[in-house]
């Protein structure tokens, strides 16, 4: 299994200090279809190697910090103007006999879509849980996991039908050397194509029904009983009788019955696997012009809408007390330097977080004073909190919500404008585990048409998040953000310290405040800012 993507993002400047997760996963390489007989199997003791990691052969397509990975192509919208999914993942199937060049296709595929946000999602991870008695039998060659029965596909169709769905999903991750799962297994979101792999890929109606496009791979049984050989022997820790006996047995018998005559069932079959570039290229030609009919325009939709309905009733703004009506006035004046920006947003972020904490829910309880009393008083009512910062300048408000939410959970999501198509696009999210059960304060600075923020309330409704449980905290808003975040997700509650009335023709706020993060950062270029003042960056 694994997520990969295409292009660089284009003259952008990804924000590497920012504290961002890994979110790629290794996708393994089963070798090329043109391998002659005679160089499938490794020399007589040769030592076992573990599986290696394919990466595309044009420019690299991630930003790596340290131990973390940021996609440079984003994700463009998956939902409407009214924040609901509007377009689904296209799902390419591909069936063939064992070490047929599947997994090889898979990859030659992605590599030539050179699109954002591939997935491929192997069918050998989806072997059911054997019992003791079957655990014996698979230990001597002696169970037959190239049977439909072995593979879970309860659990396989209902996790592909919510990946298709644009939810997150958890993938078992399957040992073949003890033929058990994993204890972690893995998550994966946020594909715009999955690439669905695996012997029995056609043996199933409702599976057939989540396949956008299928493909047959068809090679040579002899090359397919060595590329097995080869590949059981070097990286599946299996002894070369133990190999044939299961060929033999299994293996052959299973594929004349089962899977050979689901060819007739495919779009497309692929003589000789990886090596047959004229398929694959008509294959890829066939997925971008399905992906080019679902593109959306989700903020030039947001933009040119007229609202003239008052403001909802899920927005909150703090009152405009004269202290914070002087910390508007010191924070939007463009002679303000850095360090007083710095300073007087960081006192009205403390007031907006702690304003947006009384929309959490409380519920009455008694405790004892010091004195012998009782008090009665308010607590929270609910498991758990969680706040996910908009990157970058959604990250400034942490260091607030974390002075009055103690232990509080942090997650981070990463959302910039493509500067082509002026879409909102998703580079990266890293998202606490449990994250469904908290209410979860979802922080910005400011929101001008609501995309990044529609976006953003999207990822977590994906992750199972309930709308009702979902906070938008920002210090700035204009009308028309306010108007499309809770158009599209009515039951959020939106607080902010100030909505302006309008935007200007670059859809930035009026009157506003500037870009806020970069008059943060210092990242404006202001010749008043020190080089040391420029390196600074919060940090989790």
């Amino acid at each position: 299994m694994a997520l990969t993507n295409g292009n660089r993002l284009r003259g952008r400047k990804i924000p590497m200090e920012t504290d961002c997760g890994k979110i790629l996963a290794s996708r393994s390489d089963s070798g090329s279809g043109e391998d002659s007989l005679d160089r499938l199997l490794p020399p007589t003791g040769a030592p076992r190697r573990k599986n290696t990691t394919l990466l595309s052969k044009t420019e690299p397509p991630l930003l790596h910090t340290g131990t973390r990975t940021i996609y440079t192509a984003g994700r463009p919208p998956w939902y409407d103007e009214h924040g609901a999914q509007s377009k689904e993942a296209f799902v390419i199937g591909l069936c063939g006999g064992s070490a047929s060049g599947k997994t090889t296709v898979a990859n030659k595929i992605i590599e030539a879509l050179d699109v954002p946000w591939v997935a491929l999602l192997s069918m050998d991870s989806f072997y059911k849980v054997l019992s003791p008695k079957e655990q014996a039998l698979a230990a001597s060659n002696d169970y037959n996991f190239d049977h439909p029965a072995a593979f879970d596909f309860e659990l396989l169709v209902a996790t592909l039908r919510k990946l298709k769905q644009g939810k997150s999903v958890k993938i078992p991750v399957y040992d073949f050397t003890t033929h058990r799962r994993q204890k972690d297994w893995k998550n994966v979101y946020g594909a715009s194509v999955i690439i669905f792999e695996g012997i029995m890929s056609f043996a199933d109606k409702e599976l057939l029904q989540l396949l956008d496009m299928k493909i047959f791979v068809d090679t040579d049984s002899d090359v397919r009983l060595v590329r097995r050989l080869r590949r059981d022997i070097t990286v599946r820790g299996r002894e070369i009788e133990g190999v044939i006996k299961q060929y033999n047995k299994f293996v052959k018998p299973a594929f004349e019955q089962y899977i050979e005559p689901t060819m007739r069932l495919a779009d497309i079959v692929v003589p000789r696997g990886g090596g047959n570039m004229v398929a694959i290229d008509l294959i890829v030609q066939h997925v971008h012009s399905q992906l080019e009919e679902r593109e959306l325009s989700v903020r030039a939709l947001l933009a040119s809408a007229q609202q003239t309905q008052p403001l909802p009733q899920t927005l909150s703004v703090l009152e405009s007390t004269p202290q914070v009506r002087g910390l508007h006035t010191i924070i939007r004046n463009t002679e303000t330097s850095r360090d007083e920006f710095i300073f007087y947003s960081k006192r009205l972020m403390r007031l907006l977080i702690e304003h947006a904490l009384t929309f959490l829910p409380s519920q009455q309880c008694v405790v004892q004073t010091p004195q012998g009393h009782e008090y009665e008083g308010r607590s929270y009512n609910g498991k758990g909190i969680t706040g996910v910062s908009i990157l970058r300048a959604g990250e400034t408000m942490e260091p607030a919500l974390r002075a009055v939410c103690k232990d509080v959970r942090i997650g981070k999501i990463l959302i910039q404008t493509n500067l082509d198509s002026g879409e909102p696009e998703l580079h990266y999210l890293r998202l606490p585990k449990g994250i469904s059960e908290d209410h979860v304060i979802l922080m910005d600075s400011t929101v001008s048409t609501g995309a990044a923020a529609m976006m953003a309330v999207r990822v977590l409704l994906d992750h199972e998040v309930r709308e009702d449980k979902i906070v938008l905290v920002s210090l700035l808003m204009a009308e028309l953000g306010v108007h499309s975040v809770a158009y599209a997700f009515p039951k959020v509650k939106i607080i902010t310290t100030a909505v302006d009335k309008s935007l200007d023709n670059f859809l930035h706020v009026i009157p506003g405040i500037g870009d806020f993060g970069d008059r943060y950062f210092g990242t404006d270029g202001s010749d008043s800012w020190s080089d040391e003042e420029e390196q600074e960056q919060p940090s989790q």
